[in-house]
């Protein structure tokens, strides 16, 4: 029998046109360098994103050719996530926290033609000019100031272009729309490209009641950066749904962020743990020195995944009427793969069940699949307790890198041909499908033969009263092979002993084989550059 469905090929233009039309009047604000709020409508937003197409058609953008960004959260990079694709070039979103060699040798291998920079970034990107030539650089006057004269002017470019009279470029459903380079922590970073289809498809499933939950009477904060696995895709979400968005600009401390909570109230917000631990901690300092001075908003939810989130996170801001929904995913799963939700069969669990369940990774989102595979290769069963690396595969997760042959090391394929991304995380899978992540492959702590869960005795280090920031690496032992070392940096004005931390982690279910062998007091966990805890530096700074 044939199909009878049309055959509509997936697109961005969709939710372009979308936003424009049926949400022209919903809120866009963005915080500017000197935390003046900018607003704008989305019918505003839709033509001048139509402008930026227009503007870069103009300059000469072909289809295919890669357009990098360089800025912070803010209208004007919504615009180039929407008008880049739409005249049919691929955005590259540029990390501005690695160093100007970084991103010079990563603008050079994505073969960035153009470069949109925010002006206060100018000085970042004069330090990796000579790294890479780009044939424009369109300055973007976030702080207001005139654009220097060596360069085009961003609001002058689309001043002078016609939204009107714009044509989309044409393109296929699997044609790319933008790319996003992994963290690179061990080797040169690689280079994903997402396509309109895989965009279109995750948003889909990501918006879905028990994932985000997006609807368009929200208000999102995305403190997650616009350059990092494309803030978690919320940008397109928020689109295809005319939701209004707070965009915090640069500035993402606690006390800004909560300031500007108080300005525009949101009811979903999204970040790494290690934001929310310090924005909960500036809070519940306040209100012991500065009561009143801020409000969380009741009933907020708070996406929060890039790295495992501790139980005693999600129950600090539960205490003050904030949601934390974990997830878990990867650059190259665009990035939600698995979201930790309430299911039907545990409406009478007990809130110590509720709350362990909310610290686990979750389920696997709609079209994903999802396995275990252990050390001897074979698939792990579903008990809570047998480790294996996950392997995922599905219409949005990577098959292969840009300008990288495939390799064996992060694809494999099974005996029915079908090929799997290997992520390097470590993680059990309960009869629910709870996905609960014990490591990376790398940080896990094999001693005398025994695997130690690094992520398990970090959230139990950081459930103790006088713990700020705890973060377990492995050092060298002659006769265990390896035993962990705990790195802890404290709250202000507390402390405690060893053997103090020792019988915490004895009361939350440790061996005392487990039990690390040496404390290491810190002022703070050092972080990568996309805000995670950095164990490769805590290595280098305690290599034995």
């Amino acid at each position: 029998m044939q199909a009878t469905m049309m055959d509509v090929p997936l697109s961005l233009n969709h939710f372009l046109d979308r936003a424009g039309t049926l949400f022209k009047h919903n809120r866009i604000v963005s915080r500017l360098p000197d935390k003046s709020l900018r607003t704008m409508s989305y019918g505003q937003w839709h033509r001048r994103t139509r402008a930026l197409g227009s503007a870069l058609q103009r300059l000469g953008l072909r289809p295919g050719d890669r357009v990098a960004t360089l800025g912070w959260n803010h209208h004007a990079h919504l615009e180039a996530y929407f008008g880049i694709p739409a005249a049919g070039g691929v955005m590259h979103t540029l990390n501005l926290r690695l160093s100007p060699d970084e991103l010079g040798w990563i603008a050079a291998d994505a073969q960035d033609r153009f470069l949109i920079v925010d002006d206060v970034l100018l000085p970042l990107y004069r330090q990796f000019a000579h790294l890479h030539a780009f044939e424009q650089v369109i300055v973007f006057p976030f702080s207001g100031a005139p654009v220097p004269a060596e360069f085009a002017d961003y609001e002058a470019l689309l001043a002078e272009a016609d939204p009107d009279g714009f044509v989309y470029a044409e393109h296929g459903e699997n044609d790319p729309v933008a790319m996003c380079y992994t963290s690179g922590t061990t080797g040169r970073p690689k280079g994903v490209v997402y396509s309109h289809r895989s965009t279109v498809l995750h948003t889909l499933a990501a918006s879905l009641a028990d994932h985000w939950g997006l609807r368009s009477s929200d208000v999102v904060l995305p403190v997650t950066p616009m350059f990092h696995a494309n803030s978690w895709g919320m940008p397109y979400g928020a689109v295809m749904l005319g939701v209004p968005l707070v965009f915090p600009g640069p500035h993402l401390h606690p006390e800004d962020l909560l300031d500007l909570m108080q300005l525009e109230p949101p009811t979903l917000a999204l970040g790494v743990p290690t934001i929310w631990l310090g924005l909960i901690q500036a809070y519940e300092r306040a209100l012991e020195t500065t009561p009143g001075r801020w409000r969380l908003p009741q009933g907020m939810r708070s996406l929060v995944g890039g790295a495992a989130v501790p139980e005693s996170l999600i129950r600090a801001f539960a205490r003050h009427g904030v949601i934390i929904v974990q997830g878990w995913g990867m650059t190259e799963t665009s990035p939600l793969a698995t979201v930790s939700y309430p299911r039907a069969e545990l409406r009478d669990a007990g809130e110590d069940e509720r709350f362990r369940r909310a610290a686990m990774a979750g389920i696997a989102a709609p079209l994903i699949e999802l396995r275990l595979v252990t050390d001897e290769g074979r698939v792990a069963p579903w008990d809570g307790q047998t480790m294996g690396e996950i392997q995922v595969r599905g219409p949005f997760i990577t098959g292969s890198y840009h300008g990288v042959p495939r390799s064996e090391d992060k694809f494999i394929g099974d005996d029915r041909g079908q090929l799997w991304l290997r992520t390097g995380d470590v993680a059990t899978l309960d009869d629910l499908g709870f996905l609960r992540i014990t490591d990376r492959t790398k940080d896990l702590i094999k001693s005398g033969g025994e695997w130690i869960s690094s992520v398990d005795l970090e959230n139990a280090l950081m459930a103790h009263p006088a713990v700020a920031e705890a973060a377990v690496i492995a050092i060298a032992d002659e006769k265990w092979g390896e035993r962990p070392l705990a790195c802890v940096a404290f709250k202000p004005g507390q402390n405690a002993a060893p053997d103090a931390l020792n019988a915490h982690l004895l009361q939350h279910g440790f061996a005392k084989w487990q039990l690390p062998d040496r404390y290491q007091t810190i002022d703070a966990v050092p972080r990568t550059s996309t805000g995670k805890f950095s164990k490769l530096k805590l290595r280098q700074m305690f290599p034995r």
